[in-house]
């Protein structure tokens, strides 16, 4: 009879690559781990301890409901949104860089997940940022969900109407936000 090595839990349920989770943790500085729900964004810097890891700063799109922010929470917007919160929690923990860990999301050009990214440079954090794959300055600023207005269906943005929320406010909304994080 012979047996059969069985690779790790987490690997086999998809949720760890541990070539990748070796390789960030080599580079020998903190992990930026960047997930989204269905709902929400969430970004943490995490460090490595034999014990297990240590979440030392964590945002949530959620937060920026305090803030005034009241579009979606998972739009590019509020995810650059969020991730100039997380820039600006990590400088007050005196954290300067770290390595972006995206996990198992594919990853393609103007993805909102760079546009964490993007916010966390513009931060103030030392992040490595390829420019190409991070989404443009207008998406970032939300122009292009306000320029669904002249083609919006009605059910689409209900909410939003319900709440006498106008999506073309969004620009100055994103300027607002922006100005209460720094």
């Amino acid at each position: 009879m012979t047996t059969k090595a069985i690779r790790y839990r987490r690997k086999r349920s998809g949720q760890t690559d541990y070539k990748a989770r070796r390789y960030l943790l080599s580079s020998r500085k903190f992990r930026i781990v960047i997930r989204r729900s269905l709902r929400h964004v969430q970004v943490q810097i995490i460090q490595y301890k034999p014990e297990g890891d240590r979440v030392l700063v964590s945002a949530d799109s959620k937060e920026l409901r305090k803030l005034g922010w009241n579009f979606g929470l998972k739009n590019t917007p509020a995810c650059y949104l969020t991730g100039l919160l997380l820039a600006k929690k990590a400088k007050e923990k005196k954290l300067a860089e770290g390595v972006v860990d995206l996990g198992r999301y594919s990853t393609t050009r103007g993805n909102k997940l760079f546009a964490v990214v993007k916010g966390m440079a513009d931060g103030g954090l030392q992040v490595p940022v390829p420019e190409k794959a991070c989404p443009s300055k207008d998406r970032l600023e939300g122009k292009h969900i306000a320029g669904f207005v002249d083609k919006s269906v009605a059910q689409q943005f209900s909410t939003y109407k319900k709440n006498n929320i106008s999506l073309t406010s969004i620009k100055e909304k994103v300027a607002e936000v922006v100005k209460k994080i720094q």
